[in-house]
């Protein structure tokens, strides 16, 4: 079949990569005692976006690999030699043809990039000296290499070069009598020129008898840069052009929930280092047997998988196994991870991490626990987050009463969909097979799990170690709308001696993800009201206040409330 182009298609993170990898080492094996018939070569897109021309990249790449395989073979080496330093005429031969660039000085295929953007910034009106220096050192270091390029011959032709390329690129490959495998990777990530350009590369230049192109890219992506490239092509035309380049499409299948299980069984035993490498292999054989048969067997259960590991299994893994066994259906059918192999093990990565945290500071929760939370996260939104953490820092002993109610009205639909809070309902069927996977949280306390979360959300206020009447007076505070309110100053005045000022850090936590302090935040009213009835409460406050600051100036609103306050020492004080 060979000239041949196989697409292997797949969206972020599903194992593109994982198969290139997987079919170069079938190719380099080769059989034993013969040579191996198969010149492999990676050629990673995005490695070169904006540092030279994709298509000169992609030839030079292989010219370079073609030299390599023919250090042994003087006449060979020499052919190759030639086609190596054609390449480099060739970019030349572009430099001058993209609309007269060169003669400008502004170099349009990588040499300078950050000169592309200067000249943009010329064009929008946006330029600095800078830019201007850009452009003139580009353009000198340009016309200095096309110079060096050019000078052999006076009066080169771009069609007469890529023939002479294509020509003596087949010479070589007969001679070797090897077929030449390219694999293209990480396209997807490029910008829609460096995209095209790759692919055109495939198609003018090096697509000929003896070779073979595996291009591993989200299809999707793919073809937004063939209608940015061409304009706004038809619907036809789009999928004419990647139909036209990639012979034998291969789309990489979405996991489903035995793949999730055994990936994350492998996953865990290969963490930690309770587990050899040899009894690590065994296992991989037998989930690798599973999933072959899976057409007329069952899964595997995990503790079939347990057993393939021996005797003497660390309880930490027992108790990952059954993590996986419990999450791994809703990483497979959530809409946020679809079973995504990539997403899968960060998550898991992110578990590991607290769960280290966790023991080092002698936190009262298990790993079980933390996957739990950790699962929350992944496949919900950063609204649901908040609130669910929210819960927990306001409960009393960090046992939210909506998780409770919500785990007793499982087995009644309208009761649990009374329950649920509004920045949940988007999430209720998620929710409900949430709050059904061991372990239950009604009667936890979720404070440490809130902590270990800090690289999702900032350290909230601890509210629940603060008293009832304390805790009270937090929420109303918090809800307050008018600094002159007769309620809230009560409200201030009836908090316990000495837990003033943890309830003003406590309104201070809930304003440090306020991000636009150009208007007040909700709660500021509150903190001002209980500023004006404690001094160690404004003294909180005090230092609090300059960090809203723009450009050392306090908002205009900010200062027209602080003023004549006698617990503020900063601007306009007096």
């Amino acid at each position: 079949m060979r000239p041949v182009s196989v697409g292997i298609f797949g969206s972020w993170g599903t194992g593109k990569s994982t198969l290139l990898n997987l079919i170069e080492a079938r190719l380099s094996q080769g059989q034993a005692g013969k040579q191996n018939d198969y010149l492999v070569i990676r050629f990673d897109a995005w490695l070169y976006q904006g540092y030279d021309d994709a298509r000169a990249a992609l030839m030079e790449v292989i010219a370079s690999a073609l030299l390599k395989a023919a250090k042994t073979n003087d006449g060979l080496f020499a052919k190759a030699k030639k086609l190596f330093g054609r390449v480099d005429k060739i970019r030349a031969l572009g430099l001058a043809a993209e609309g007269g660039a060169l003669a400008m000085g502004i170099p349009m295929f990588g040499w300078a990039s950050k000169a592309v953007e200067a000249v943009g910034k010329v064009v929008s009106g946006e330029a600095a000296e800078e830019d201007a220096d850009a452009i003139k050192e580009a353009g000198s270091q340009i016309k200095a290499k096309a110079g060096g390029l050019l000078k052999k011959e006076k009066k080169p032709s771009a069609p007469k070069e890529i023939a002479a390329f294509r020509r003596e690129f087949q010479a070589i490959l007969k001679e070797l009598g090897k077929t030449l495998v390219v694999f293209v990777d990480n396209l997807d990530r490029c910008l829609p020129k460096q995209t095209i350009q790759t692919l055109e590369a495939l198609r003018l230049f090096l697509f000929m008898k003896s070779t073979a192109f595996v291009v591993a890219a989200d299809e999707e992506m793919v073809r937004h840069s063939v209608t940015e490239f061409f304009k706004s092509p038809g619907e036809r035309h789009v999928t004419d052009y990647l139909d036209k380049l990639i012979q034998v499409p291969v789309r990489v299948p979405r996991l489903g929930i035995p793949e999730v299980r055994a990936y994350l069984f492998q996953l865990i035993a290969s963490s930690g280092g309770h587990v050899t490498k040899e009894r690590q292999q065994k296992l991989h054989e037998a989930l690798e047997r599973n999933m072959r048969l899976l057409w007329k067997e069952e899964p595997i259960t995990a503790e079939a998988a347990l057993a393939e590991l021996g005797d003497g299994v660390a309880p930490e893994i027992k108790e990952g196994f059954a993590v996986a066994d419990r999450i791994a259906p809703i990483l497979a059918g959530s809409k946020l991870v679809n079973g995504n192999p990539r997403i899968v093990k960060r998550m898991m990565n992110v578990v590991r991490m607290r769960a280290k945290i966790a023991r080092l500071r002698e936190m009262p929760v298990n790993e079980a626990l933390i996957a739990k939370l950790a699962l929350f996260e992944r496949c919900t939104d950063s609204a649901a987050i908040q609130h669910l953490y929210s819960e927990i820092n306001e409960a009393s002993e960090g046992m939210p009463g909506v998780i409770r109610e919500l785990e007793s009205s499982l087995d009644s639909p309208d009761k649990f969909k009374k329950a649920t809070p509004e920045a949940w309902s988007k999430w209720a069927a998620f929710l409900s097979d949430w709050l059904g996977l061991e372990p239950k949280l009604a009667n936890v306390d979720l404070r440490p799990l809130v902590y270990l979360s800090r690289e999702t959300l900032p350290l909230r206020a601890r509210t629940g170690s603060l008293s009832a009447a304390a805790a009270d007076a937090f929420r109303a505070l918090k809800a307050a709308q008018s600094i002159s309110s007769e309620s809230g100053r009560g409200t201030a005045a009836s908090i316990p001696p000495g837990e003033q000022a943890a309830v003003m850090a406590a309104l201070i936590e809930t304003f440090r993800t306020h991000s636009d302090w150009s208007k007040k935040p909700p709660g500021f009213d509150g903190a001002l009201i209980l500023a004006n009835v404690s001094s160690d409460a404004g003294a909180v406050l005090d230092q609090f206040v300059p960090t809203t600051a723009s450009n050392g100036k306090l908002r205009p609103w900010m200062r027209v409330l602080l003023k004549g306050a006698a617990w503020y020492s900063g601007e306009g004080a007096k």
